[in-house]
């Protein structure tokens, strides 16, 4: 038996992030650019930017920006603590869930 959870952040009732936010920043770190991220994730780029847009513009902050060469896209310093945080988060309530499991009958 497992106990299942997913967590996101909203505000005003629209995701701001989650598991398929987090999903996107690590493919944007891991391909350079937004497009191949998305291709990674076999979704549209219209479909990436968007959600990375709607995401920066709800949180007040950019998450992403160009390299000095402007060939490749970076996360930014406050986007890698947002990772980091909701990393440790998710970690956080699966030792929860593990420690309940344990106390069901």
């Amino acid at each position: 038996m497992e106990i299942k959870h997913k967590i996101w952040m909203e505000k005003g009732g629209r995701v701001i992030f989650g598991p398929g936010r987090l999903e996107l920043l690590k493919a944007i770190e891991s391909c350079g650019n937004l497009s191949a991220a998305a291709r990674k994730l076999n979704m549209s780029y219209r479909a990436a930017w968007g959600r990375l847009r709607a995401s920066e513009k709800r949180l007040g902050m950019r998450l992403v920006e160009l390299s000095d060469n402007k060939h490749e896209m970076i996360l930014t310093e406050e986007a890698r603590k947002l990772i980091a945080c909701f990393d440790e988060m998710e970690k956080s309530i699966s030792l929860v869930t593990e420690a309940y499991l344990g106390k069901i009958p």
